[in-house]
């Protein structure tokens, strides 16, 4: 099915609902905009490390790109349990949580203070770095639920996005420093209230 909005019947009572159906390269925009603070994080965990691994890297990746998928895979769990409740104003919090989120990060992509990590890789510190970089995909999940996305190739498609983009991140830290961390932050923002405004313009019939 072609990306965009729809109106299609709902059975048994032929009701008509409007759905709006993210295509392929929406999807890979939208993973490229939440794996800007996993790749931000692991900038500055390139430039903690005494030393440079693939195998290191492979895991800082496999970690955020773990849960950026896991996380958006339990927020589309949460989302679909009241979608239909909710499904008149769905697009609107679409455009609300994903505007939230960029302005978020755009807020701290301007922050002056500058972020610590260490260069171990100790379960703990991993795991709470995983998490930390992987609530906005939480957020980003229930709106899945309204937006009638197929889950599992989205979520594996933020998951391996993440995946790659953290691995160069290390890299990028080793060797740049934290050049390249707020304007990573600040474009994933960006990304993400463009598509909100693209989401909710469509529905409401401006743009098509």
């Amino acid at each position: 099915m072609m990306p965009g909005l729809f109106r299609v019947r709902m059975l048994p009572d032929f009701l008509y609902k409007d759905v709006y159906v993210m295509g392929i390269g929406e999807l890979f925009i939208l993973a490229i905009g939440l794996s800007m603070d996993a790749f931000a994080v692991a900038v500055c965990k390139g430039l903690a490390m005494e030393r440079i691994s693939l195998k290191n890297a492979g895991i800082v990746g496999l970690w955020f790109g773990g849960f950026q998928a896991l996380m958006p895979l339990i927020g589309y769990l949460l989302g679909y349990s009241f979608s239909d409740a909710i499904q008149s104003v769905d697009h609107w919090i679409a455009f609300a949580l994903l505007g939230l989120i960029g302005l978020n990060m755009i807020k701290e992509s301007r922050s002056c203070e500058t972020e610590e990590a260490c260069g171990c890789m100790a379960f703990k510190e991993m795991f709470t770095m995983a998490v930390a970089t992987s609530i906005d995909a939480l957020a980003v999940g229930i709106t899945f639920a309204f937006l009638t996305v197929d889950i599992v190739p989205a979520v594996s498609m933020i998951g391996v996005t993440t995946f790659i983009l953290s691995m160069v991140g290390v890299k990028v830290g080793s060797v740049f420093g934290a050049k390249y961390k707020s304007k990573a932050e600040l474009a994933g923002g960006i990304i993400l209230i463009l598509l909100g405004t693209k989401i909710l313009l469509e529905h409401l019939g401006i743009i098509v």
